[in-house]
């Protein structure tokens, strides 16, 4: 594919773009290509998914770590829509209609950010995951909201762009890409700068944000230790407000291959805490409302927080939850329950040993990408990238072992 189109004068862009054993979601999340374990690090899992990756077939050679993992008392699962080799070798197997694993997914994750960051009854929040979150991922991170006429000619919030150190007045100090920094609030509600984004990347050699491109917990321009903020409403201490935020909805669409399940429409309202902030440079000033990545995502997976929206339990039919995601994959309710938990319990008492070897199968339906962010969130909120014995295990073919050399004047027509 990439030889024809560089011959006809065609745009390649990234070849995980079009190339259909690739994840699209990989650098949609990361910006850069799958980075994945060796089949040894399975044997350091203590629960693995196998979802749409049939391993006894696909990756003969290294199947051995998958049944030996169990001799140490790791559970395994597999999903896929037929009984394959793999769900042979698995303590629990779900059946999820082909190409209905963003559903699946949301609704696992729907019960790990009930049962894990807001449970019921007063009991403490995970406090690895609540460490992982702040530390490694972008739930703490401000987004703008910014208002949008819909199809009824009503207007409603939507979410726009992350906040940058290029909307402040000063651009809290940075010459060096302001505009590829991102923000969050400390614990103090202060507006802070933390180290990792990718503005730190790049630069002239002695700048002095050099050496900040990393995931340590740092105020980038104090150098000092910061913990930030995952809600804007979790201390109660920060001038808030609840406010109407309209997400798409693609569940009630009409399809030959799913079963639809209509809600309200085209979109869903939630009810999320944000903050206003006064933006631009002086004599330009203007207001805009911010919500953290966080506070957005459980709004969307439609958790109960007492805001006026979300769904009452597991058993209401409102999007991304266990009962919602039955009538469109076709998996038992109570046994998405049961992993999510079990899958999300391993992962907390383990600091991060759960794991999903996935495949190209989920890959190659329209909107793979969905399938593939729904088990990545999963992952995140769980603490499980990174970690030795969890995390995603994407496999296709021989990626690592071809000589690249030789074959990029002929992929790309070079010759």
């Amino acid at each position: 594919g990439s030889r024809y189109l560089s011959l006809i004068g065609g745009v390649c862009m990234s070849f995980y773009d079009w190339y259909c054993d690739l994840p699209p979601a990989s650098p949609q999340v990361w910006g850069e290509q799958t980075d994945v374990p060796e089949s040894a690090d399975w044997y350091n899992s203590s629960f693995i998914i196998a979802w749409g990756s049939n391993v006894p077939q696909t990756r003969t050679p290294d199947a051995h770590f998958f049944t030996e993992v169990r001799y140490k008392g790791a559970k395994t699962v597999a999903v896929t829509p037929d009984y394959s080799e793999v769900a042979k070798l698995s303590d629990l197997w779900l059946h999820p209609k082909q190409g209905t694993d963003a559903a699946l997914a949301m609704a696992m994750g729907h019960v790990v950010l009930k049962n894990f960051y807001f449970p019921d009854g007063g009991k403490p929040r995970s406090s690895y995951f609540d460490d992982y979150a702040r530390r490694y991922t972008d739930l703490p991170l401000l987004v703008m909201l910014k208002e949008h006429t819909l199809a009824d000619g009503s207007k409603t919030l939507v979410p726009d762009r992350y906040l940058r150190a290029s909307d402040f007045n000063g651009q809290l100090g940075q010459k060096n890409n302001p505009e590829w920094k991102t923000v969050a609030f400390d614990t103090d509600g202060k507006a802070v700068l933390p180290n990792g984004s990718i503005g730190f990347r790049w630069g002239e050699a002695g700048r002095n944000d050099e050496g900040k491109w990393n995931l340590q917990a740092k105020e980038a321009r104090s150098d000092t230790d910061v913990k930030l903020k995952l809600s804007v409403i979790e201390d109660g201490e920060q001038d808030t407000q609840v406010v109407g935020v309209a997400f798409p909805y693609f569940g009630g669409d009409a399809s030959p291959h799913f079963t639809a399940n209509a809600q309200n429409g085209s979109i869903n309202h939630a009810r999320v805490p944000a903050v206003r902030l006064r933006l631009g440079k002086a004599g330009e000033e203007r207001h805009a409302l911010v919500a953290t990545v966080f506070d957005l995502q459980v709004a969307q997976y439609g958790i109960d927080r007492g805001l006026g929206s979300g769904a009452k339990d597991f058993d209401d039919n409102a999007a991304y939850t266990p009962a919602w995601q039955e009538s469109i994959t076709g998996v038992p309710r109570d046994q998405v329950i049961t992993v999510a938990q079990q899958f999300a319990d391993n992962a907390d008492k383990t600091h991060g040993k759960s794991m999903v070897i996935i495949g190209a199968a989920m890959n190659h339906w329209y909107h793979a990408d969905m399938n593939y962010r729904g088990v990545i969130n999963l992952l995140m909120m769980c603490g499980c990238i990174g970690q030795s014995g969890g995390g995603w295990a994407h496999y296709v073919g021989q990626e690592k072992l071809r000589p690249q050399t030789g074959w990029v004047p002929l992929a790309f027509a070079t010759d």
